[in-house]
């Protein structure tokens, strides 16, 4: 299935705009909302044995690039800002740094995530929040489902869209009522939003008879591929799509 013609941005709810690079704005009070960064994932992974965190500085590049182009009053981290609180000295030096960095252009507000652990990473992140209101959409990380909620902005599963050839993208997901950002992490692509695992993990939000739209990301484009439902009909057929328990079949890249 072929996306739609690509653009700069894609409206994915009322106000809620699918930004190139995996970053969402939120377009009244201009905060712009970045998902699962794993912030010192080298130092973590590596034991504290000194790999250099690029990782890390080409996130902040990229969020701080962001801002000036989107003209963003706030920056929003929504969960697993840091890979792990057990990071190096030095680790956690550079990435309190990187924040220092970004607050020289914008408020920042972290929302704490699985990775930041019992602490909630305040020894790295300074304060941290379990969740915040902004433009009446509740934000919150996504590893305790909140279906209460009227309208949630979500991270924590990494959602990608596989596209051949071992190929993936960064996918955002959107509804009326719930919006799942992709993470900034380079290091793990996530659920394929296509398979059932993705529509597992997004039962408890009780979106109902609700669709929700899939828009990859670009570095500097995002690409409309049109509803869940319709691009999950196209890989694997209607019926079978609907009735979950399937096998993918093998996609072509041009398709």
């Amino acid at each position: 299935m072929r996306p739609a013609a690509a653009a700069e941005t894609f409206a994915l709810a009322d106000g809620v705009l699918a930004l190139p690079g995996g970053f969402a704005l939120l377009a009244t009070s201009r905060v712009l909302i970045c998902a699962d960064a794993h912030l010192g994932y080298e130092d973590v992974m590596g034991g504290g044995s000194a790999l250099p965190l690029w990782s890390t500085d080409e996130i902040v590049a990229a969020i701080a690039i962001a801002v000036q182009r989107h003209d963003a009053r706030e920056i929003v981290f929504l969960g697993d800002a840091i890979h792990g609180a057990g990071m190096s000295p030095g680790a956690a030096r550079h990435v309190a740094a990187a924040l220092a960095t970004l607050r020289g252009f914008a408020r920042v507000t972290v929302i704490a995530g699985n990775h930041e652990g019992r602490t909630r990473g305040v020894a790295i992140l300074g304060a941290t929040v379990e969740r915040c209101e902004r433009d009446g959409w509740t934000l919150l990380h996504g590893d305790r489902p909140d279906a209460g909620a009227r309208r949630t902005m979500i991270g924590h599963l990494h959602p990608s869209l596989q596209l051949g050839g071992g190929s993936t993208a960064p996918a955002f997901l959107g509804s009326a009522s719930l919006v799942v950002v992709p993470a900034l992490t380079p290091y793990s692509p996530g659920l394929d939003v296509t398979g059932d695992a993705c529509l597992a993990a997004l039962a408890p939000w009780n979106l109902g008879r609700r669709d929700l739209h899939v828009v990859a990301a670009g570095a500097d484009r995002v690409f409309p591929f049109g509803t869940l439902s319709a691009l999950r009909g196209a890989l694997y057929g209607t019926h079978l799509a609907r009735r979950g328990g399937i096998r993918r079949r093998r996609l072509r890249p041009d398709r």
